[in-house]
């Protein structure tokens, strides 16, 4: 089993509207298969490969607050990933 290494980690207080927004532009860069991300000085650049895995997951806790809900989107690829080719009858 490989050591997972966390490149960028970010948590903020933001309004809905500005999280719809950061999707919009994430989808943008995703669809296009390049997306950078950048945090104060600190700049990264993903190729993602047309072969991509998307996993959604809704979780809940109960907290002495209330209940808290997560909504996490998880795209997954290989690096320098070969797409998939459907095997043909020749």
């Amino acid at each position: 089993m490989g050591i997972e290494k966390i490149l960028m980690k970010s948590k903020e207080k933001t309004s809905r509207a500005e999280i719809a927004q950061f999707l919009r532009t994430l989808a943008d860069k995703v669809e296009g298969g390049e997306v950078s991300l950048k945090r104060g000085e600190e700049e990264l650049r993903l190729l993602i490969s047309q072969d991509a895995t998307l996993e959604i997951k809704i979780e809940e806790e109960e907290k002495p607050t209330g209940t808290k809900k997560t909504l996490e989107v998880e795209i997954e690829w290989y690096e320098g990933a070969i797409p998939n080719q459907k095997v043909e009858i020749v």
